[in-house]
């Protein structure tokens, strides 16, 4: 018998003697050591599940790596005696909201149950709730600490754990790390207090996102124009998430009044019955909204994941066709009316990840506008904000993959104001007769046009989490002379944190916490990004290509051209 079975094998058996575990998982874990094949068994238990870019994410089952009662009663403990450890002697409250997958209100009732019987003090939402009303809630609120449990876009079989800290961020180090060591050193399910102090749960009021609108409404531009175009139709879905709960109304609080919800989405529902993915990043999720907006003739489509941190959105082409914006179009389209829009632009700042479109870049430097990268992940945005609180005015940020945020009230990607200021956008660009298509060219044509594409690739398990190291190490060992016969000229490398000139041989340091990614430029201004997914099992691949675009004439030829490089880097890479 293997090592890796003979330790597995091992906490399953923990499990099974353990007093604390209820007698139906029990049942469950010794159908997975009684079974011949062993793959389940070797998924469910080979690791604890930890705390990475999303926070605590797994497929609901029975054993240490996968989302079920105790090993959020773990997380939710270590949390706790974390927190007892750095405010003692202070009232400690922490703030709990949901999304609508399965088993997200029953987690969430135990995570409120665990704190209260360490004496903290927990402020919980009644009904499902969208991510960032809960980073709104903690600063609102005061509180100390914060959960959501969501496993954001993920499939139906995922649920998780994102905590956060009292700026109403996710956990960074060194909080993460020091709540990793407190889970850590839980070594039985006795030492999770699961019996609740009832008078510790209290349910947080209408007047937290009454206060939410009224910071929305603050940062929305152009308001006299959503008034004179407020009856523009705008086709919404939910997805079957917590958005439902949030958007319409906030679309009507700062005058729409033409909101077309799809009705067969409307209601949560954890198994998401009408797509095979509730991810807005996928075009088989965006369909049903997408017929929505043919059928009433909508300006604009959006769509939000379940937890409602993400939003994808489509808009008219020149033939009256929706097209969907990916991520980085998407946000730098919000980034060039923002910044060209913003009239005090002294130590003004945005920021985006390292993997969102070098456009904005570009655009911000030609505005006189500072422009922040970090790692991947909304909560290294919110700590640079955190950093730079009092120093620089914060704008606005974004990333790639579908999340946006205007305004410094929440501290995470915002579904929800990010669909207020896209309907803002629509009815600006509707004032000049034009659409967000039409900017989108223009936009293009007065800076540059860039053009992106991802390729994810799926590996699951333990053997493809190992087959991720691989790729991964390959690609540090052997880098790349050429990519699509043109040559490599810089390598970065956030790891070891160096970037090297490959035609000099210089090495320079990155100014960046370490993180498992590979940057490769091109001589001909391409760019390959590879990480490794934080969230779910995938290796992931960016391409960027550019070009200059003399005038809006020539965007189709400069489509083509732009798609022909990013064709030949996906077969590259799909070759080695």
């Amino acid at each position: 018998m293997s090592d890796l079975l003979q330790n597995v094998k091992s906490k399953a058996q923990q499990w099974l003697d353990s007093p604390v575990i209820d007698s139906e998982t029990k049942q469950k874990v010794q159908a997975l050591l009684n079974n011949s094949d062993t793959k389940e068994l070797v998924d469910n238990f080979y690791k604890d599940l930890e705390f990475g870019t999303g926070g605590l994410r797994g497929i609901m089952g029975v054993g240490s790596n996968t989302m079920n009662k105790y090993t959020v009663g773990v997380a939710t403990q270590g949390l706790a005696n974390y927190l007892l450890k750095t405010y003692p002697g202070k009232t400690i409250k922490v703030a709990l909201a949901h999304d609508s997958r399965n088993n997200s209100p029953y987690f969430t009732q135990i995570v409120a149950d665990i704190f209260s019987a360490n004496g903290i003090e927990v402020y919980k939402f009644a009904e499902l709730r969208p991510t960032p009303l809960l980073s709104f809630a903690i600063r609102y609120l005061k509180c100390d600490s914060g959960v959501v449990i969501t496993a954001s876009h993920n499939p139906k079989e995922y649920n998780g754990y994102k905590a956060y800290w009292n700026d109403g961020a996710q956990v960074v180090p060194p909080h993460d790390k020091n709540i990793i060591r407190e889970v850590n050193a839980i070594t039985s399910f006795e030492q999770v207090k699961f019996n609740a102090d009832k008078s510790k749960i209290h349910t947080i009021g209408p007047e937290v996102e009454q206060a939410y609108y009224a910071e929305v409404k603050k940062i929305i531009p152009n308001q006299d124009k959503i008034k004179k175009h407020h009856n523009i139709p705008l086709a919404y879905t939910s997805i079957h998430g917590a958005g439902i709960t949030m958007v319409p109304e906030c679309l009507k609080q700062i005058g729409f009044t033409n909101i077309q919800v799809v009705e067969e989405q409307k209601t949560p529902d954890g198994n998401f019955p009408t797509v095979a993915s509730p991810n807005p990043e996928e075009r088989s999720a965006m369909e049903m909204v997408i017929a929505k907006g043919k059928a009433v003739g909508a300006t604009m489509v959006m769509a939000t994941d379940p937890d409602t941190d993400r939003v994808g959105i489509g808009v008219r082409n020149a033939e009256n066709e929706f097209i969907l914006l990916n991520g980085n179009q998407a946000f730098s389209l919000m980034m060039w009316f923002i910044m060209k829009s913003l009239k005090d632009r002294s130590n003004a700042y945005i920021a985006k990840t390292i993997v969102t479109s070098e456009l904005v870049d570009l655009m911000a430097k030609n505005y006189g506008i500072e422009c922040f990268n970090t790692l991947t992940g909304f909560k290294y945005i919110a700590e640079l904000m955190r950093n730079l609180d009092g120093k620089k005015k914060f704008i606005a940020a974004g990333e790639e993959s579908y999340g946006y945020m205007a305004g410094g009230f929440v501290r995470d990607k915002d579904a929800v104001s990010a669909c207020a200021f896209f309907a803002a956008m629509a009815a600006s660009a509707a004032d000049e007769n034009k659409s967000l298509y039409d900017w989108l060219i223009e936009m293009y044509a007065e800076h540059a046009y860039y053009k992106e594409a991802l390729i994810n690739v799926t590996k699951k398990g333990q053997q493809g989490e190992q087959e991720i190291k691989a790729m991964m190490e390959k690609f540090r060992k052997n880098p790349p002379a050429q990519i699509n016969n043109t040559t490599v000229t810089r390598l970065l490398d956030y790891q070891t944190l160096t970037e090297k000139d490959l035609s000099s041989g210089k090495t320079t340091q990155l100014d960046f916490p370490k993180s498992d990614v590979i940057q490769f430029y091109l001589e001909d201004g391409t760019k390959v990004s590879v990480r490794p997914s934080g969230t779910e099992p995938k290796i992931k691949f960016y391409i960027s290509a550019n070009t200059k675009l003399a005038s809006k004439n020539d965007f189709e030829a400069a489509t083509k051209k732009l798609d022909e490089k990013i064709k030949g880097v996906e077969q590259y890479l799909q070759s080695i």
